[in-house]
């Protein structure tokens, strides 16, 4: 089972945090970057994100900027270990309330393969080696990684408010932090989150980078037990808490006829007008998939009886399955109205609207030690980064 630790938190002494957190390096734009920049010489993006055009000793300046700030007093240690509760109320897609807590502290870097802390997809590989050179410059996790403890009763033990920080409301979503130093309390987490496995919902990279870090710090004969963790929120995996959406798919490399003439040997095909939110529903309702076309319109994909019987239930792997032995180049997006955009702009050939998985075949994924097609889910609302950073010195 995994360990779980508190660290003494690096956090920003004001607590009005609005202008200095930010989302997840990799769903910012070049736009995103410059506004968050421009919020405050103080926000996170500063040193979370190195900018290419700022060149080659882009990652050595971040770290720099970082040990000005806390030699400034603008961000400073606990004083003691600590855990850190997070908390986010939001209105979901479908309109339901949701208020997910989960807690910050340090998890064990494992080896692959050696359980414990568990992949739930196959990982698209990366080739970029720059959270592994923040890591090296700053010396510090500066985004969490997304876990999902199979304890039962993290919740519950969550309930109880820290002692309040911080909290900010971002695009009708509310984060809120709560620090708990307590040790009786900081005792009871890391146990309970340590009689169970974790799995990774999201920062599957950051997790690996995490152990390619570790192993050179190991190479280097020095003894660091920082580096055997690394920064992450985990919360337990409950229905009525997770978000999860569907990442739809793009198609390039194969014409349109050809795309639709493959998919149609395992799927019956049928008019679904322009897609909207309401296709959505209708997919879920119905159990299909919708195709979209160059033109934006769609065609509703049902499974034909018995293609998919001796295949996972899982959108992403039927379609993995169907295209198998046709030549294609598949990428991934998020929402309907950026998927219709990509086909008619051309920049797809075409594309397939799929359902989001659910939370119950999340926990067989981890029980059973599956993997799910790469981008199976998407975890809502993305985790923000800076309201903890969590050195590995």
């Amino acid at each position: 089972m995994p360990r779980f630790t508190p660290f003494p938190a690096l956090r920003y002494c004001d607590r009005t945090i609005d202008d200095v957190i930010a989302p997840p390096y990799d769903v910012l734009s070049e736009v995103d970057i410059d506004a968050l920049n421009a919020r405050s010489a103080f926000n996170i993006t500063h040193v979370d994100v190195p900018r290419e055009t700022a060149g080659p000793q882009r990652y050595v300046r971040a770290g720099n900027v970082l040990r000005e700030w806390i030699d400034a007093g603008v961000v400073d240690f606990d004083d003691s270990p600590t855990f850190t509760i997070y908390r986010m109320r939001f209105i979901d897609a479908t309109g339901a309330p949701r208020d997910i807590a989960g807690v910050l502290g340090g998890l064990e870097v494992v080896d692959d393969g050696a359980g414990g802390v568990l992949p739930h997809e196959r990982v698209t590989p990366k080739a970029s080696t720059d959270r592994l050179d923040l890591t090296r410059a700053t010396q510090a996790n500066m985004s969490p990684i997304w876990g999902l403890s199979l304890a039962a009763g993290l919740t519950d033990l969550l309930a109880e408010p820290g002692e309040h920080l911080s909290s900010v409301t971002v695009d009708g979503v509310e984060h809120v932090v709560e620090r708990v130093n307590d040790a009786g309390r900081v005792a009871a987490i890391a146990e309970k989150v340590g009689s169970d496995d974790v799995l990774i919902a999201d920062g599957h990279h950051r997790y690996g980078i995490s152990r390619t870090f570790r192993d050179e710090v190991r190479a280097s004969g020095i003894t660091n037990a920082h580096v055997e963790d690394t920064l992450a929120f985990v919360s337990e995996l409950v229905a009525d808490q997770l978000s999860v959406e569907a990442i739809h798919r793009l198609y390039t490399d194969i014409d349109f006829d050809g795309l639709r003439s493959a998919l149609g040997t395992s799927f019956d095909l049928s008019d679904a007008g322009t897609p909207t939110a309401d296709t959505l529903a209708a997919m879920e309702a119905d159990g299909k998939l919708c195709l979209i076309g160059p033109d934006g319109t769609g065609q509703w994909l049902t499974p034909k009886l018995g293609a998919f019987d001796e295949v996972r239930s899982l959108d992403g792997a039927w379609l993995e399955h169907v295209l198998a032995e046709v030549a294609h180049s598949v990428t991934y997006q998020h929402g309907v109205t950026n998927v219709v955009e990509a086909v008619t702009s051309g920049a797809a050939t075409g594309a397939v609207l799929i359902r989001p998985v659910s939370v119950a075949e999340i926990e067989r994924t981890a029980r059973e030690g599956l993997l799910m097609p790469p981008k199976s889910t998407f975890f809502t609302p993305k985790l923000r980064t800076g309201l903890v950073v969590r050195s590995v010195v």
